[in-house]
């Protein structure tokens, strides 16, 4: 029934990737191979998506038709303890939580960031033939704070085909930010043979960090700075929203926003822990599944499944609270990742406690 259940869930999910992609894909100018590889790609992160899904009604099919068959009583007549009896589900509750690691950590991170890298090849090139290079794939009105080392850059548009940024600006700043230095440049891009930042076509300004008195003005040709080592991919990723960043990509932003702006981060910090939290849903469906399964025969099977789709509303529900409550700092991210994993640890807690 798991089989047959993740088949459903993995169709559904497959027409579902066809509606929200067919046209933007068929815009881009892609062929089959193209349509076929794209969907293939995005597939591979469904499944840690429906798995949860799959086991809860896969659990409910099955543990009921053993209760209404009355195998469950029997088993329990003979001896045997509902520990024992429930041990092997436990055992595949554990290895789907082993999955659902590998699937989070490996597969997804893989599969959003190559299905992401496709159809922004496709778009590119579709575009390169209307438009200049420079204009292909432009992302407007590009800032970075790297508070770290004391710049601040702004470009006026990055292009991602040509790994450029156009217009561009960066401040150099003292303890205090206040501005000592400013690079102004027709275009930049980043050197990784030789680790820096090219600007071309610019100027260099020098300001008294104590009045903001323009001191020297100096233009320039080309000039390579050694010591700007800023991350164009990690420039772009902050204009991402959470839910269409990978894994990895999470966690390069939450250190990011640490140093920068530690607020503006805790929508990143949530969905990075609530990737981390997911691992053990297969064990909270287990709980759940088993006292909805075993107190009270089913008459109609829709009402085991209408249960499992409120659970994953209750589930929604407590994510958009949490959220909600971290954004506003009144929990800690760690804690509102959490949060609806605990609800429903609770709640199985208390069908538990029924049950005996």
């Amino acid at each position: 029934m798991l089989a047959l259940f993740l088949v459903a869930a993995c169709g559904l999910m497959f027409f579902q990737a066809c509606y929200d992609h067919l046209n933007e894909l068929r815009e881009a100018g892609a062929g089959g191979w193209d349509f076929w590889s794209y969907l293939f790609v995005t597939m591979s992160s469904f499944l840690a998506i429906v798995l949860p899904i799959a086991l809860l009604l896969s659990l409910l099919g099955t543990l009921t038709k053993m209760h209404r068959a009355n195998e469950l009583t029997a088993m329990r007549a003979a001896g045997i303890g509902f520990v024992r009896l429930t041990a092997p589900i436990w055992f595949v509750g554990v290895l789907a939580c082993g999955l659902a690691w590998v699937l989070g950590s490996v597969v997804v991170p893989w599969s959003v960031e190559r299905s992401r890298t496709q159809l922004e090849d496709l778009q590119y090139h579709q575009q390169a033939k209307a438009m200049p290079p420079d204009h292909v794939g432009a992302v407007f009105d590009v800032a970075f704070d790297n508070a770290t080392d004391g710049r601040l850059w702004f470009f006026n548009r990055y292009s991602k085909f040509t790994d450029r940024g156009y217009g561009v600006s960066v401040s150099e700043l003292d303890a205090q930010r206040r501005e000592t230095a400013r690079l102004v440049a027709a275009q930049a891009w980043y050197d990784p043979a030789r680790s820096g930042w090219v600007f071309q076509g610019g100027r260099e300004l020098r300001f008294d960090p104590d009045s903001g008195e323009l001191m020297a003005s100096e233009p320039f040709a080309r000039r390579f700075e050694p010591q700007f080592h800023e991350d164009p991919q990690l420039m772009l990723l902050i204009t991402a929203r959470p839910i269409d960043l990978s894994f990895f990509e999470l966690r390069r932003l939450i250190a990011y926003f640490a140093v920068a702006n530690k607020a503006r981060g805790i929508s990143y910090a949530v969905r990075y822990f609530g990737l981390i939290a997911d691992t053990l849903q297969p064990l909270i469906v287990i709980a759940i599944a088993i006292p909805f399964a075993v107190t009270g025969v089913r008459v109609n099977p829709a009402v085991g499944v209408s249960k499992a789709i409120g659970l994953f509303l209750l589930y929604y529900a407590l994510s958009q609270v949490a959220q909600i409550l971290a954004t506003k700092q009144m929990i800690a991210p760690e804690f509102a990742a959490w949060l609806p994993n605990i609800g429903l640890t609770g709640f199985a807690a208390w069908l538990f406690f029924r049950m005996r």
